[in-house]
């Protein structure tokens, strides 16, 4: 199968695809085509009437999509590394952690989460006190901080104790004063 055949066709029915298919469409596919991917892969790890190894492949398909989106625009970097975030606490959540996987790993996405955020909660709590007077680019960092921090509730649970998670606590208790 060409994905170039199917470059143009964007009422196709993804969630059809094999695997293969899809993994195929994936490493020429660009921008809109990506979150189409990403999502009918997602839509397959979510299905419950799979077997669990499928489901981890059909996931890790869909980190695939999500990551090839960062070869575009820069601003999309803090939405893919969210929906990163997402999927992969979902995983660990629902299918199971697995330590010899990075993107399974509980204290690897604690790791990753740590990276992208660029203040301290104290620093980010500081700022949420009079964020309505902030110019509009650190409303925005606080926004991003946000979305960033979603997975935080699902993800402590699984950490063992230890200053990464005190860390991970505390953004979890900031994120709820963020804008």
């Amino acid at each position: 199968m060409s994905s170039d055949a199917h470059r143009d066709e964007p009422a196709r029915d993804m969630s059809t695809w094999t695997l293969d298919q899809l993994q195929m469409f994936i490493h020429d596919a660009h921008g809109q085509q990506l979150e189409t991917a990403r999502v009918a892969a997602q839509g397959h790890a979510y299905n419950s009437s799979r077997p669990l190894e499928a489901r981890r492949h059909w996931a890790k398909l869909s980190l695939l999509a999500n990551r090839r989106m960062l070869d575009s625009a820069e601003r999309r970097s803090a939405r893919v590394a969210q929906q990163d975030f997402m999927l992969r606490t979902w995983v660990i959540d629902r299918l199971g952690p697995d330590d010899t996987d990075p993107d399974w790993s509980p204290e690897a996405l604690a790791s990753d989460t740590l990276d992208t955020l660029t203040f301290t909660p104290t620093q980010a709590a500081g700022l949420a006190e009079g964020w309505r007077d902030l110019p509009i680019e650190q409303i925005r960092e606080l926004r991003r901080q946000k979305n960033l921090t979603a997975h935080l509730e699902s993800l402590v649970s699984h950490l063992t104790p230890g200053p990464v998670r005190e860390r991970l606590v505390a953004w979890a208790a900031t994120r709820p004063l963020l804008p």
